[in-house]
């Protein structure tokens, strides 16, 4: 099947966002040029990020500062579906929250209570104001045998200089410290994310296009639940990566843009 059939079938694109729709605050050139591509082939996008250092509000703010039309500025981020997730497991539940003040509050708001001393569970997402008595709680309690649960596993989060340590750096530390891994993830490969989509959506899976720049988290959700998965070249991954890599995307360009002839 060639490139056009391929995209053919996809009604909605689902976008990460660092490195494939923007590098920090920078637009990749040519996003914008996609989303009215989109737009003129009557296609939708949900951005589905799992970078929980920032809410959905504050994507869609992003989004539009960058000129990005309203119909377009759909946010999922893994914070929102851990939230969703948590509220449902572990009704009632307290939970120790390792989160910066924004997502803190946005998880409050989606209905997750917050006991940091004497929680039910520990719900860790990408805290870019970590400090070490955080660090010392959060291995107290997960040592203690508290159900575990992480909103995505990233190492690092791409920005305009560079990478800096994601979450996937905070699980290792705390696997070093307690022995354990999370019990559950949620967050890109991982289901939890995967079922709010199809959830927020109304589609079905064989009806979206996974877009990312990640191997390991973006064209694993597309490989392991039967969506079309895109490798966009414009972040983290590397020719030499995606050459050795066992995880291989149905389609690969180099930025958003290149797909427009085919769509």
């Amino acid at each position: 099947m060639d490139i056009r059939s391929k995209l053919s079938r996809v009604k909605c694109f689902l976008l990460d966002m660092d490195g494939t729709f923007y590098l920090g605050s920078r637009l990749i050139d040519g996003s914008l040029d996609f989303l009215s591509a989109l737009h003129d082939t009557g296609r939708r996008c949900l951005f589905l990020t799992n970078n929980s250092s920032k809410s959905a509000s504050f994507y869609k703010e992003k989004l539009e500062k960058m000129g990005v039309p309203e119909e377009f500025r759909n946010v999922l981020t893994s914070g929102q579906a851990a939230a969703r997730y948590v509220v449902s497991r572990y009704p009632g539940k307290k939970a120790f929250l390792l989160a910066n003040a924004i997502e803190t509050e946005e998880m409050k708001a989606l209905g997750v209570p917050v006991d940091q001393e004497r929680p039910d569970y520990v719900l860790i997402a990408f805290d870019t104001e970590l400090d070490y008595r955080k660090m010392t709680l959060l291995c107290d309690h997960v040592r203690a045998g508290l159900p575990y649960i992480a909103t995505h596993p990233d190492f690092n989060c791409p920005t305009e200089t560079g990478f800096i340590p994601d979450i996937g750096a905070t699980i290792a530390y705390v696997k070093a410290s307690t022995g354990r891994e999370p019990d559950l993830i949620i967050g890109k490969p991982y289901s939890g994310i995967v079922e709010e989509t199809l959830r927020v959506t109304g589609l079905q899976k064989e009806e979206m296009a996974m877009v990312g720049d990640r191997l390991y988290t973006d064209i694993a959700t597309g490989v392991n639940f039967g969506m079309c998965s895109i490798l966009v070249m414009s972040g983290e991954t590397t020719a030499e990566m995606a050459a050795e890599s066992p995880i291989k995307p149905d389609l690969t360009f180099g930025r958003l843009s290149d797909m427009i002839e085919y769509l």
